[in-house]
């Protein structure tokens, strides 16, 4: 760990847990980033896209972090998520991410506005300028409306401070340009659990998992794997792993993993509107999928 590369491997982008009457659960918080740092995860990312950000308030975002960053005690980096679509407003989540002792960064395109490629340039420069924390990129098209090509990307890499992107556009022509594109240290992350194998051995450094909430140590061993050139290690784990990483996806995220998180024993399953529980038969699969890894679950 002394001598990887920092936001490499493995990172979970960790689930928000919620009391029954829907505040933050903060005893909770510490024990799953407790639990990750135990596994041997790589790194944490609370409060992203997995994390229910978008329903958290501002001192909720913070609070959530300061606690992450309590259990972390330097055990591993912390990566907050701190991103909007006002740059007035990244900007200033991100100098208060910074006072509170985060070692890293992660910034999601804005949603909504569908900027230009150079709206995304001076809004990621902004970012960057706030403070002198690395920043990772986040690209998920899918939920924000904006794509960020490899051609953009190349010119972001040259922001100082901008080290590099989590990319889930789940697109692997895309990756390809991408890996071709930006600089040998410029770190490419996998946004999506199933693509991640693919990305790492086309020059990935590893990925952000929705799936390490529930099986961190697997996730952690998969990409140290491929790390270490074990292909052969690496697929016959991706091939065990898969259902549970395409899981999480059969309704929208965190929906399926904070069910599968909650059937484990390791959290309340409460989410904040509008995301709800996942149907019926959703959780039904996803129980299969739990004891086919040899999970125990408290529910049928």
């Amino acid at each position: 760990m002394a001598t990887r590369t920092m936001f490499t491997g493995a990172g979970t982008a960790l689930v928000t847990p919620f009391t029954t009457s829907g505040a933050v659960d903060e005893p909770a918080v510490k024990r799953l980033a407790r639990r990750q740092i135990d596994a041997g995860i790589h790194f944490l990312v609370p409060c992203g896209t997995t994390g229910e950000t978008p329903t958290l308030s501002a001192a909720e975002r913070r609070r959530v972090v300061e606690l992450v960053l309590e259990e972390a005690s330097g055990q591993v980096p912390v990566m907050a998520g701190a991103g909007d679509n006002d740059t007035r407003a990244a900007v200033q989540l991100s100098k208060d991410m910074h006072s509170i002792g985060v070692q890293g960064l992660l910034q999601v395109t804005p949603w909504y506005n569908k900027p230009t490629p150079e709206g995304l340039f001076a809004h990621f420069s902004a970012v960057a300028d706030a403070t002198p924390l690395p920043v990772m990129l986040y690209n998920v098209p899918g939920r924000t409306g904006c794509n960020i090509d490899a051609a953009t990307l190349a010119r972001l890499a040259t922001i100082p401070h901008v080290i590099g992107v989590k990319e889930a556009s789940g697109n692997i022509t895309q990756m390809i340009e991408i890996c071709r594109a930006v600089p040998d240290d410029f770190l490419v992350l996998s946004g999506d659990d199933a693509m991640t194998l693919s990305l790492m051995a086309i020059g990935g450094r590893g990925l952000i998992s929705v799936a390490s909430n529930a099986i961190p140590a697997e996730m952690a061993q998969l990409v140290e794997a491929a790390e270490r050139g074990d292909y052969a290690t690496a697929r016959r784990l991706h091939q065990r792993l898969v259902p549970i990483m395409l899981g999480n996806f059969v309704e929208s995220n965190p929906g399926p993993v904070k069910y599968a998180m909650a059937a484990m024993g390791l959290c309340e399953e409460v989410f904040r509107l509008p995301m709800v529980s996942p149907r019926q038969a959703s959780k039904d699969k996803m129980n299969g999928w739990l004891k086919e890894l040899g999970l125990e679950t408290r529910r049928d």
